[in-house]
C-alpha cells in the first residue's frame, strides 16, 4: 500500500512520539522530508536529526526537543495536502501567533520559513504550520 501524504505522516509521527514523551522518532526519508526537518531544527523545535542509509532504503532519526519536561512543539498542523493544495503569493502567506510561530512554505528556491520566503519575495506551497 503506497502512502499518500508522506508529509502528514511525518508530522504525525513527531507528534505522536512527542506525545508518548519519545527522545526520537524514526521516519522513512526523502529529499522533502529531510528538508521539512531542516527547517524545524533550524528554528529550534527539533534538536537534531540524521539520514541513516540501510540498504536500498534510508531512514531518518529526529531527536526531539523537550523544555521542562513539555515539547517545545505545541501545534504541528499540516495545511496544503493532496486533495487540496494550499499556494500563496508573499503577501498572503499566512502568519502564526502574530508571527510568533513558524509557516514552512516550498518555493521554488526550496523549503523554508513564511519570514524567509517574505525576505526573498517568494511565494509557494503552504506545507505545514509549527506552533
Amino acid at each position: 500500500m503506497s502512502m499518500t501524504d508522506p508529509i502528514a505522516d511525518l508530522l504525525t509521527r513527531i507528534r505522536n512520539a512527542q506525545l508518548a514523551r519519545k527522545s526520537e522518532v524514526n521516519v522513512a526519508a526523502s529529499r522533502l522530508k529531510q528538508a521539512v526537518v531542516k527547517v524545524l531544527k533550524d528554528e529550534g523545535y527539533v534538536a537534531d536529526f540524521r539520514i541513516d542509509a540501510d540498504g536500498g532504503k534510508s531512514t531518518m532519526t529526529i531527536a526531539l526537543k523537550y523544555y521542562d519536561g513539555r515539547p517545545v512543539i505545541d501545534r504541528l498542523e499540516r495545511v496544503s495536502r493532496p486533495g487540496l493544495r494550499i499556494y500563496r503569493g508573499k503577501d498572503e502567506l499566512p502568519k502564526v501567533l502574530g508571527g510568533m510561530g513558524t509557516v514552512i512554505v516550498s518555493t521554488p528556491k526550496g523549503v523554508m520559513t513564511d519570514k524567509q520566503a517574505r525576505a526573498i519575495g517568494q511565494g509557494g506551497e503552504v506545507l505545514c504550520i509549527v506552533a
